[in-house]
């Protein structure tokens, strides 16, 4: 028997921006690729599933086509397994800065950042956010709703010429609860 490795994809431009798909549709999607066991958290385009396949690069660029086939418009994919979640959970990206009423986002890259691209990013602090970066990851500290910043997953695209998709820390931790039970 093959062993299987569970992973978790995130999807850019799910349910935003008038693309709706319904959570049934991505995992007939992801079951058409091959993938197994394939679920869904929230409609935000969080995806579990499992392959034999070790290639996140390979996934990302498979499931990426078959979206754009059947949606008609781009989804940028990006893939972590389970150990780098919960290595991302598990970070402490702020230190013993203050972070009661305050949220944390984690925006998902391709790549890992330059360290020309990590001051583009540093540079968006103010006093409604701290910024971050580690990894393929950056960490948002924001201090107020989100909707009252000038900082957003647009924004942060446009600096770094990259496809990023943002989630609250709430979110993945509630992903990488679930996926542990998996």
């Amino acid at each position: 028997m093959i062993p299987m490795q569970r992973y978790i994809a995130f999807l850019r431009a799910i349910n935003v921006g008038g693309h709706t798909i319904k959570m049934d549709a991505v995992r007939v999607h992801f079951e058409s690729l091959g993938f197994l066991n394939v679920e869904t958290f929230i409609a935000s385009g969080n995806v579990l599933f499992e392959t034999p396949d070790g290639d996140p690069q390979e996934m990302e660029t498979k499931i990426e086509a078959c979206l754009r086939s059947a949606l008609g418009y781009e989804v940028s994919t990006f893939i972590r397994t389970r150990a780098e979640l919960a290595a991302i959970v598990g970070y402490v990206p702020f230190g013993s800065m203050e972070v009661e009423d305050a949220s944390i986002y984690i925006a998902f890259l391709p790549v890992t950042l330059s360290e020309a691209s990590t001051q583009k990013v540093k540079a968006f602090r103010t006093s409604i956010g701290e910024f971050h970066v580690k990894g393929r990851e950056v960490y948002w500290l924001c201090r107020k709703i989100s909707s009252e910043s000038t900082f957003s997953g647009a924004v942060l695209e446009k600096a770094l010429g990259m496809p990023a998709t943002l989630r609250n820390s709430t979110t993945i931790k509630k992903i990488t609860a679930k996926q542990t039970q998996s």
